[in-house]
C-alpha cells in the first residue's frame, strides 16, 4: 500500500448524476487555465453560470461541491461564493497565495 494510501481515504460517492449534468463536455468552462486573468475569469464564469441555470442536478451538484471542498465552478458556484457561504476548500488556492505574500 503506498503512502498516500494509508493518508488518505476518499469516500465513495454515487456520481452518476454527472452523466445528465448540462456540463458533460465542457470542462474549460468550469476550471482555470493556468494563468487566467480577472476578466477572462468572469466571462468564462459567466458562461458556466449559463449553463448551470439549465441544469437538472443544478442543486446535486452544488450540494456536492461544497460536501467534498472542490475546487472550479460547481453547480451555478465559484470557488469564492462556496467560501462566502461559508465552506471551505481545504487549500483554497487564492488565499494561499495571498498569504505566501
Amino acid at each position: 500500500m503506498a503512502a498516500v494510501e494509508t493518508l488518505f481515504h476518499r469516500q465513495q460517492t454515487d456520481d452518476r448524476w454527472m452523466n445528465t449534468a448540462a456540463c458533460k463536455g465542457l470542462t474549460h468552462l468550469f476550471f482555470p487555465p493556468p494563468a487566467e486573468r480577472p476578466q477572462a475569469r468572469e466571462r468564462r464564469e459567466a458562461m458556466a453560470k449559463s449553463v448551470c441555470a439549465s441544469c437538472a442536478v443544478n442543486r446535486t451538484c452544488r450540494e456536492f461541491a461544497r460536501t467534498n471542498h472542490e475546487y472550479g465552478f460547481w453547480g451555478g458556484e465559484s470557488e469564492d461564493e462556496r467560501h462566502e457561504a461559508g465552506f471551505r476548500l481545504i487549500a483554497p488556492i487564492g488565499v494561499r497565495a495571498r498569504d505566501a505574500v
